[in-house]
């Protein structure tokens, strides 16, 4: 593919920071276009208008979804790969970036939108990226709505008075983990980037960087956490080697840690919400790290399952038995059971 795709995103958006860090790195030729920008309802939205949203070359829809499109971008260009070559590894980075995409999510719309200094921040900020030129008496409106959306949208992430506590401690933990892995290698995977790396990076480019209440946690108590997220903005002069990804024999303690903390929130969380798709419940309701959640059912949460869970069936019989004892113990063979 030589000629530039398009994608719609924007600044605030993790997901699009993810994605156009991909193609930075992978060296993908594209046109990013702010959402709202002069242009931007010239290109056709996805079906679901979440953004980011792309428009490959010659075609007519755009398509959304991140992990796919990842995915689909492998297929369509050479070199650069960020899915590692064994399934065992690969099988273990569509579970990290899993983590990333459905649970620091959780952690970035809650510091964004349940202190007061982060909600300030945003309502201030994040109107204005697609309205640059506009008045600060034109923008005011725009900032009230968009602020009182988004918090009124907190029972989508599960972000609540009785979640709180659940998701900022398991937040800190986040940080002195990769903090941890960091010491070892400069990616969680090894010596190159993966995708699991990319939705990790997405969620910081918020929480470490942006919203000032997350982001002096991050710089307080995890400055190299700090450092890698600046550094994975642009990786396009990153040379990776072919033998970069970790050995499935020889899985490092910093990584079972990491899993480990899957296992303690995502996991669970996950499969709570499964249970209450399949029993058309209005809550879901658990215990996490000991403590109580409860949130409202959230469909796409359920697919990211399945799709998981698809994935591990597919491995071949060897490579499935190698994964299951990297993650036993973890918490994380219950997503699998």
């Amino acid at each position: 593919m030589t000629d530039p795709l398009t994608m719609v995103g924007a600044p605030g958006s993790p997901y699009s920071r993810k994605l156009r860090a991909v193609l930075r790195y992978r060296r993908i030729p594209y046109v990013w276009v702010t959402r709202g920008w002069p242009g931007s309802d010239d290109i056709p939205p996805a079906r679901v208008p979440v953004i980011p949203y792309v428009q490959f070359p010659g075609e007519q829809r755009s398509v959304a979804d991140t992990t796919p499109l990842i995915r689909r971008l492998e297929d369509l260009h050479e070199g650069r790969s960020v899915i590692p070559d064994d399934p065992v590894i690969a099988m273990l980075d569509a579970l990290l970036e899993d983590y990333g995409d459905e649970w620091l999510t959780k952690c970035m719309f809650h510091y964004r939108w349940a202190f007061q200094a982060d909600i300030d921040k945003a309502a201030a900020v994040l109107p204005r990226w697609s309205k640059i030129h506009a008045t600060d008496e034109q923008v005011a409106p725009f900032s009230k709505m968009f602020s009182e959306r988004q918090i009124e949208r907190l029972w989508v992430v599960g972000s609540n008075e009785t979640t709180g506590p659940v998701i900022e401690e398991s937040y800190t933990r986040f940080l002195d983990l990769l903090d941890a892995r960091l010491t070892e290698a400069p990616f969680v995977l090894g010596e190159r980037p993966a995708s699991s790396d990319f939705a990790l990076y997405g969620q910081l480019t918020q929480l470490a960087l942006f919203d000032p209440t997350p982001a002096a946690i991050t710089i307080g108590r995890a400055p190299r956490v700090y450092a890698w997220v600046e550094s994975m903005e642009e990786l396009s002069g990153w040379a990776p080697s072919q033998s970069g990804w970790i050995d499935r024999d020889a899985i490092p303690e910093t990584l079972t840690a990491f899993l480990s903390e899957v296992g303690r929130v995502y996991a669970p969380a996950m499969l709570a919400n499964a249970a209450a798709l399949d029993a058309n419940a209005d809550q879901v309701e658990c215990e996490i790290d000991g403590k109580p959640w409860v949130q409202k059912p959230f469909p796409y949460q359920g697919k990211c399952l399945a799709e998981l869970r698809t994935a591990h069936a597919a491995l071949a019989p060897g490579d499935r038995s190698a994964f299951d004892a990297i993650v036993a113990g973890t918490g994380c063979e219950a997503l699998f059971a």
